[in-house]
């Protein structure tokens, strides 16, 4: 391999100026926690919109936004759309190590799961790594819970949650926001919780805003 792979979101990092953060360091608007940043600052060399084979769904309390997470488990009939960023497998390692609430500085055995498909390397939500496919002759790699939808109970995500989402699905997917509202208000967890009509006026509402920080 070249070093290099696809990040997929399918969460709040959809949205770039919020995954900048996750590479550059700092605390993102809105959010509760403040991130380190990758060891390697220099920004993603491309990104595009992708859809994932596999459903999403909420679930468990997020410490970032209250109420449920978003989760990937590609045994869910449906697809996904999400969005994806070339970083190098170091960056990867990093963003991976932030999402895990673990300090950036281990590199991730790539190859292991580009090979095995899937790898569990906590107990915690997003400490399972997979790999959904190669594109460019890099592989394309997400992490989600090492259980399903099934093995859990639905929660419902929040008001600044689902607008941060419905900004990540219009930058990436270049969905208006009845489009983002429908297809988030379909999805386990917001489905009953959240209609199509309540989504759109939160998308619509507009997103939380800041400053990137600076390039170092």
């Amino acid at each position: 391999m070249n070093g290099l792979v696809w990040y997929v979101s399918y969460g709040s990092n959809m949205s770039a100026e919020r995954f900048h953060y996750y590479i550059q360091g700092g605390r993102p608007p809105g959010a509760a926690r403040s991130y380190p940043g990758a060891r390697d600052r220099t920004l993603p060399r491309a990104d595009k919109a992708v859809w994932l084979p596999g459903g999403i769904y909420f679930a468990t309390e997020s410490q970032v936004w209250g109420g449920g997470r978003a989760l990937y488990d590609p045994a869910i009939p449906r697809k996904a759309a999400a969005r994806a960023y070339l970083i190098t497998s170091q960056q990867f390692s990093d963003v991976a190590a932030q999402e895990m609430y673990r300090d950036p500085g281990a590199d991730l055995d790539i190859a292991e799961v580009v090979t095995v498909g899937r790898v569990q390397v906590g107990n915690g939500r997003y400490e399972t790594l997979v790999y959904v496919g190669q594109n460019e002759q890099a592989p394309l790699l997400t992490f989600t819970a090492p259980w399903g939808i099934g093995d859990v109970p639905l929660l419902s995500p929040s008001d600044k949650y689902l607008r941060m989402l419905g900004q990540g699905l219009r930058d990436a997917h270049g969905w208006d926001s009845v489009k983002v509202a429908n297809y988030l208000a379909n999805l386990p967890g917001v489905q009953g919780t959240w209609t199509p009509e309540q989504i759109t006026a939160l998308v619509t509402s507009g997103s939380p805003e800041g400053e990137l920080p600076p390039r170092p």
